[in-house]
């Protein structure tokens, strides 16, 4: 029996015997997509679960999907350093240059095994990152698998993209379409159903996984899917009001952490990558049209990135951070989770 199911009889035991208590906190957790999404039903909600559980009932989640507290997808950070919501979900991106170190992830052709590199995102964020993210105190940062592309139109070679309107995953990302010829169209994810539905733009970047709920797969019926590494990818952060944190007793805040960091941020990244499978499979079996550059293909693709790199470094230099530096380190923190990042999956799984 898993430590979540000796929890859960332990609970319907003592409720049944008339044993439970109200909780003595409540959390109210805030994000942007529809609680049946993926990254809401087999993520944030098992980490509720698993914290409710281990706190034996003392700390009650309330979940708030699909932007309930009000605001907009980019606000979600502010929401949490304002006290609107004590726990959010977010994609750093929204907020274009609030996080310097975390783009590095987000480089185009950068990513190839999301679970390492959410490993490697989450090391670095305890190595850099904790200034930028003052007043926030972080419970897993990962990023999701391959980025790609959904188009109205077929889209093989970095010329097809001329003209175009694409909705684009990142900063990094926009500046590439722009470079390639295509025009991009900033937009959360969100707002990428009504967007292709009225021709608004013709196509987007989101990785496999997302297409369901937003039923992309219906709305356009082109998608291009790389060898390799990603087109690019975005980083989230699953975060709590550090005061909020601090408020609570010792004993529930090792609840808190018992359930988050490494292990939990590698296993959020492998399971949005592992969704990814049966939304290309229904795409398949509608029938659209799935193009897979091949490595020898990409290289164009990737040639035409490297500018990306250089404005990247760039402007990091002028914030005073190294982007080489970065760029390095990432790179090699990926190497070396490759190997172990599929057991800290694992291990966060079969605790909870």
């Amino acid at each position: 029996m898993t430590k979540k199911a000796l929890l859960g009889a332990v609970a319907a035991i003592a409720v049944s015997a008339g044993m439970a208590s109200a909780a003595e906190v409540t959390l109210r957790m805030h994000q942007f997509l529809p609680g049946a999404a993926n990254v809401p039903a087999l993520v944030l909600e098992r980490w509720a679960d698993a914290v409710e559980a281990d706190s034996g009932g003392r700390i009650e989640i309330e979940r708030y999907h699909s932007m309930a507290l009000g605001g907009t997808p980019p606000e979600l950070m502010d929401q949490l350093l304002d006290g609107i919501a004590d726990i959010v979900w977010t994609v750093n991106g929204y907020t274009p240059g609030r996080f310097p170190h975390t783009e590095v992830f987000e480089l185009p052709f950068f990513v190839s095994n999301p679970r390492a590199a959410s490993a490697a995102l989450w090391t670095m964020y305890e190595e850099h990152m904790q200034e930028e993210f003052a007043g926030i105190h972080q419970l897993g940062m990962w990023v999701h698998g391959p980025g790609m592309f959904h188009t109205n139109r077929p889209v093989r070679a970095p010329s097809d993209l001329q003209g175009m309107k694409i909705r684009g995953g990142s900063r990094t990302v926009n500046d590439l379409l722009t470079i390639l010829g295509a025009e991009p169209v900033g937009l959360p994810v969100t707002g990428i159903p009504e967007a292709l539905s009225r021709g608004v733009i013709d196509g987007t970047t989101i990785p496999w996984e997302v297409t369901g709920i937003l039923r992309a797969q219906e709305l356009v019926t082109n998608h291009t899917e790389f060898e390799g590494p990603a087109l690019y990818t975005l980083t989230f952060s699953f975060a709590m009001n550090q005061d909020v944190y601090d408020s609570l007793p010792a004993d529930l805040q090792a609840v808190i952490d018992q359930n988050s960091g490494l292990n939990f941020s590698v296993f959020a990244g492998g399971t949005q990558t592992d969704a990814d499978a049966p939304t290309r499979a229904a795409a398949v079996e509608r029938g659209n049209n799935i193009i897979t550059v091949s490595a020898e293909e990409a290289q164009a693709w990737f040639d035409a990135a490297q500018p990306i790199y250089q404005n990247w470094i760039a402007d990091m230099q002028s914030r005073g951070i190294d982007g080489q530096a970065l760029i390095d380190e990432a790179r090699a923190l990926m190497a070396q989770y490759e190997e172990t990042a599929d057991s800290m999956f694992d291990a966060w799984a079969a605790e909870n």
